[in-house]
């Protein structure tokens, strides 16, 4: 027994003396707790909205600052045109917009009823929905608030629209996202573990000290995978749209120019991956943490950003996907263009310079 339990002392200390070790046991799990405590949420906050009122009394202004003082909306615009809708709606300035109608409190005096008109963006189905029964429920408790002595009191019609996917069909939803998804796993996941094999069999050492440039060696080894990810994407794309009717409204040719982008991106974060691990475990590990999780939870793929904490909604500002999956959306869903999503084009550019250049310092010093 005493022999025993000085085995078990040995092996406690090598594991509280292993900082990989304690990560595994007590980090990922404190981390996939906060990730999903606080990313798993259908509450609504501070979502952007436009009001449209067209009658300008008494009633619509206190209903419009009921919904503004709610907590849940944030005015952003105010149109002062049907025209402006889808432009706003592209932008992605407002996720919803009220119209109030012509007369809306003579209506609701005179005849008992009024209506007020709610449009929203529909191209993150389950976000809309919510986004609506948020809104009715403020305006039925304003209703009730405001008669709550009238034996029979007015109604509020609401009218809903949702713009861009009237149908509220999910995989206009998911199958953007499980582009960027996809893509994101066999470019970066499999470049990184295809290098690391190299470093961990001894094998890149050889191929360092053959007349093969470093750029060339680390090209080799990414083409492959660049065709195999631009394949992927088009099979993606085309089940999207054959399979589950998920339009393509914008340019092609702009969505297949912001694929490869993303492509390029994803093999430059998997060689960046590779320059800082030397065995193939450790790079699928390394992958799956801090590309798998993140792609899914953290990007806008199934939960909305705007909903979560602010410390999680800059982590999301850094994680690739969360801009590849507005600009699919944008395209394929609202027929948006350059105009639209150049500035997360841009955001994507950086990111792909920044992996490159780290990339490059990293193996010049190992050449060193």
């Amino acid at each position: 027994m005493s022999r025993f339990l000085a085995f078990l002392r040995k092996e406690f200390y090598h594991i509280f003396r292993d900082p990989r070790t304690l990560i595994i046991l007590f980090g990922i799990p404190i981390a996939q707790l906060m990730l999903f405590g606080y990313v798993m949420t259908n509450e609504v906050r501070n979502v952007k909205v436009a009001i449209v009122d067209n009658s300008k009394d008494d009633l619509s202004k206190r209903l419009s600052q009921k919904l503004l003082s709610s907590g849940f909306f944030q005015l952003a615009a105010i149109p002062t045109s049907e025209s402006d809708y889808e432009s706003l709606f592209r932008s992605g300035k407002v996720k919803e917009i009220v119209v109030f109608e012509p007369d809306f409190a003579k209506n609701l005096m005179k005849e008992g009823k009024a209506n007020i008109q709610v449009i929203a963006d529909a191209s993150e189905p389950n976000a809309a929905q919510l986004i609506v029964n948020y809104t009715t429920a403020i305006v039925n408790n304003f209703t009730k608030a405001e008669f709550m002595k009238d034996q029979t009191p007015p109604g509020i019609n609401i009218k809903v629209r949702m713009l861009f996917n009237e149908n509220m069909r999910d995989a206009y939803n998911f199958i953007p996202g499980l582009i960027a998804v996809i893509l994101m796993l066999i470019s970066a996941m499999m470049t990184a573990i295809t290098i690391a094999r190299e470093k961990e069999m001894g094998t890149m050492e050889i191929l360092l000290a053959s007349p093969l440039k470093p750029i060339q060696i680390i090209l080799g080894k990414v083409v492959p995978y660049m065709i195999l990810s631009i394949v992927s994407a088009l099979v993606v794309l085309a089940l999207g749209m054959l399979v589950f009717k998920v339009p393509v409204i914008g340019s092609f040719a702009l969505l297949l120019a912001e694929i490869l982008l993303y492509i390029f991106l994803a093999l430059s974060l998997g060689i960046l991956i590779s320059t800082f691990v030397d065995s193939q475990l450790t790079a699928m590990a390394i992958s799956g943490f801090v590309l798998m999780l993140p792609s899914i939870l953290l990007s806008g793929f199934i939960f909305p950003i705007k909903n979560m904490p602010i410390a999680l909604q800059i982590v999301a500002n850094l994680m690739p996907p969360r801009w590849f999956i507005e600009i699919n959306r944008t395209v394929m869903l609202k027929g948006g263009g350059l105009n639209e999503i150049w500035p997360n084009t841009l955001v994507l550019m950086v990111m792909s310079a920044l992996f490159i250049f780290i990339s490059i310092r990293k193996f010049k010093i190992r050449l060193q």
